[in-house]
């Protein structure tokens, strides 16, 4: 990398649903990497995540209407007061590993791509950490992505970086499962340039509300195919002149 490029401001924006345990763990291995812009959006909860969230130096914003892109949303639209760079997605659980950052920061910085994704499939992880019902799902979500875009995605993972300008452009508005797998699409469909590193991935800290359940992993398998379909067949809009 060009040690003389300026350095791209990083924003890393977590929603979080009733994860007081695995919370202060996140926003310590951030503090290590020198990330200091770190928003956690608390999607209503009813544990600590609040206060040690604040604790711990996070900037806290709260939507209580539950759903992953709803949190998103609540926290892009506060960062659009002094918008960064890029925009870190994580989850609050720990299931992500921070450590994995600049990986996926280096082709942002370096102007190789709009949006990075980090690929669970293509890094390692832990025995245990996704289950045999998610790495299936996994496999016919992004088959799908690609039978519709021709995108070769390996992943839908959680870790992903994208510049504000590529994010903005994507016009995203799924309220739930489906944030992650329409960003996806609508980057491939549109032209954007895109990357995927390996990650790595471990087994997260306390209860999962989506794979944890049946009922859960059936409902966000059933919206994230849906959603490929959706926002893979929709007519893509005209280029600005």
């Amino acid at each position: 990398m060009d040690s003389t490029r300026q350095r791209l401001a990083v924003a890393v924006l977590i929603p979080a649903l009733d994860e007081e345990q695995a919370l202060p763990l996140v926003l310590a291995d951030l503090a290590r990497l020198g990330l200091r812009q770190v928003l956690v959006v608390d999607n209503g909860s009813r544990d600590g995540t609040v206060e040690v969230a604040r604790g711990a130096g996070a900037r806290v914003v709260s939507e209580p209407r539950r759903g992953y892109g709803q949190a998103c949303q609540a926290g892009l639209a506060t960062l659009a007061a002094s918008p960064p760079d890029v925009v870190v997605f994580m989850d609050a659980d720990r299931s992500d590993h921070p450590e994995d950052l600049p990986a996926l920061l280096e082709p942002l910085q370096a102007g190789r791509a709009d949006m990075v994704l980090g690929s669970r499939t293509l890094g390692r992880a832990e025995p245990g950490a996704l289950g045999p019902h998610v790495r299936w799902g996994n496999r016919l979500a992004v088959a799908l992505i690609r039978l519709i875009t021709g995108a070769r995605f390996t992943d839908l993972g959680p870790l992903r970086a994208i510049r504000w300008d590529a994010l903005q452009a994507l016009e995203l508005g799924d309220p739930d499962y489906g944030w992650n797998v329409e960003m996806q699409v609508k980057a491939a469909r549109r032209g954007m340039s895109w990357l995927e590193v390996p990650v790595r991935y471990r087994r997260r800290v306390g209860h999962s509300k989506i794979s944890g359940t049946v009922g859960g992993t059936l409902r966000a398998g059933a919206k994230i195919l849906w959603s490929v379909a959706r926002h893979g067949l929709a007519p893509v809009p005209a280029a600005p002149d």
